[in-house]
């Protein structure tokens, strides 16, 4: 049975120790060197398979550089040095879910991101399926936890279009606040940016994320959201190049940028492909990956299970082949031999 936890076998110089150097987290090490979450690192330093000098580490332990720390009697080479993380910007259109786990296997924004090295693709913050606009990816957890937790209050904006326009009375009582089924909510900020016919446009700026918290607003004011585009998420906004569908990764200063901001310390950019380097801060329209054959689960509609399994091309031993031509004496001769045997067949008779 294959293990869930793998270590590459890369081998890196040994660096300089500092023995002034504070100890860190345990389990957050072991995520930054690509082994899973930081919850996953938890566990698995409570299964008993993480040793710290010989002796199996307890959750919630320290290491230095000094620290020879082993998964299974391998050591593990740990980031004691922060790297920047990679951030990938999409425009989503509507259609698409924010899930890699959907039972109705619809479209999922995670088919078409680009594989990542040593790691995962986190994705900062969720839009519904009939929502579209700026959706960001990390591979930082830190830094995706800074976005989306309740308590830095980051700001996220809106285009909205309603079917109707809103009163005076109603955008007033929309920043004051309403009682939704799930607590009070309310706009920082709502915008009239007009419209024609039955349509209306207005910009609304909130600094949460509950679920379907924009269009709950509105429809406690009787009005139904026609389409809903976020187009600014904290610091970063949906870039006018960027259309439908496509996605683009910020450059290592921007990345670093947004880092700061986040009051995160990093010191050097991560190793990247020349490909990867060459795609910076370029716009792309991602396809939709291929499924690893080792993952791929059983289509239920597939045509039905053969000898060779379900779905399976048909190889070389199970095509029906044509009945082999029964070989005759002869067949190999020249004409005159063949006809000297035949012949001497008639003279016997």
């Amino acid at each position: 049975m294959a293990r869930p936890f793998k270590q590459a076998r890369t081998v890196r110089p040994q660096r300089a120790s500092n023995p002034d150097q504070p100890p860190q987290r345990l389990h957050k090490l072991l995520a930054l060197a690509g082994l899973g979450s930081r919850r996953d690192m938890e566990e698995l330093i409570a299964s008993g398979r993480i040793t710290i000098n010989g002796e199996v580490a307890q959750v919630g332990a320290g290491v230095t550089p000094n620290d020879v720390v082993k998964l299974d009697r391998r050591i593990v080479h740990l980031p004691f040095e922060a790297e920047l993380p990679r951030v990938l910007l999409y425009h989503k259109p509507e259609g698409e879910i924010v899930s890699q786990d959907d039972p109705e296997k619809r479209a999922s924004v995670f088919d078409k991101l680009p594989r990542v090295r040593g790691g995962r693709w986190v994705a900062i913050g969720r839009l519904d399926i009939n929502t579209s606009g700026l959706l960001i990816f990390t591979t930082s957890g830190e830094l995706a936890n800074h976005f989306m937790h309740p308590r830095y209050e980051v700001e996220r904006e809106y285009a909205v279009r309603l079917m109707g326009e809103l009163t005076e009375a109603q955008m007033s009582q929309l920043t004051v606040g309403i009682e939704l089924e799930d607590g009070p909510a309310q706009f920082d900020s709502i915008q009239d940016k007009g419209g024609e016919g039955a349509n209306h446009w207005y910009q609304v700026m909130l600094r949460e994320g509950r679920n379907r918290e924009v269009r709950r607003l509105f429809e406690a004011m009787g009005l139904m959201v026609s389409r809903l585009m976020r187009v600014r998420f904290g610091p970063v906004n949906l870039p006018a190049r960027l259309k439908r569908g496509q996605m683009m990764e910020l450059p290592p200063k921007e990345v670093a940028g947004l880092m700061e901001w986040a009051g995160l310390a990093v010191s050097r950019s991560p190793q990247r492909s020349q490909k990867e380097k060459e795609s910076l801060g370029k716009t792309f329209t991602p396809k939709e990956r291929r499924p690893d054959s080792r993952t791929r689960k059983p289509d239920a509609e597939a045509a039905p299970r053969g000898p060779r399994g379900a779905g399976a091309p048909a190889s070389r031993s199970s095509v029906p082949k044509a009945p082999a031509k029964r070989r005759v004496r002869g067949d190999n001769m020249t004409p005159p031999a063949q006809q000297r045997r035949s012949d001497r067949n008639r003279g016997r008779g």
